[in-house]
């Protein structure tokens, strides 16, 4: 059985790397793709939240929605948060694939209503969907 005290080493040090690939980021003087990575999930739990909400989206959709968001909720993933850019990948591929379908039953302005970060983002997301 894990010990909690191995989780939460485990935790701390995902934790550490992460802040220090950021750091690297910033140091690098790629100050907006630190800040996009940073905010990246919690802008995509907020839309998907929104997208929740919003009468205007057919339940079908809210169904992949919330098993998007678990997926980027979950701690494990396909690949760990802790690999540098891959592991926010793999969560950004989840994401834009949910959103993939989402689109075919609304529209973009549905999702930018939404959003709450840098609309760019948003547009790179939606890239890699249709990708």
């Amino acid at each position: 059985m894990i010990e909690p005290a191995g989780i939460l080493v485990a935790v701390a040090l995902i934790a550490a790397i992460y802040i220090a690939f950021v750091l690297v980021l910033l140091v690098g003087g790629r100050r907006l793709l630190a800040r996009e990575l940073v905010l990246l999930i919690p802008n995509l739990v907020g839309l998907f939240r929104g997208l929740l909400g919003d009468p205007g989206v057919p339940r079908r959709a809210k169904l992949v929605l919330l098993l998007a968001t678990g997926y980027l909720l979950m701690p494990l993933d396909l690949v760990p948060d802790f690999i540098p850019v891959a592991g926010t990948l793999d969560d950004a591929i989840v994401a834009a694939l949910a959103l993939r379908y989402v689109l075919r039953v609304t529209d973009r302005a549905t999702l930018a209503a939404h959003w709450r970060g840098d609309p760019a983002t948003l547009e790179r997301v939606l890239r890699i969907a249709f990708a």
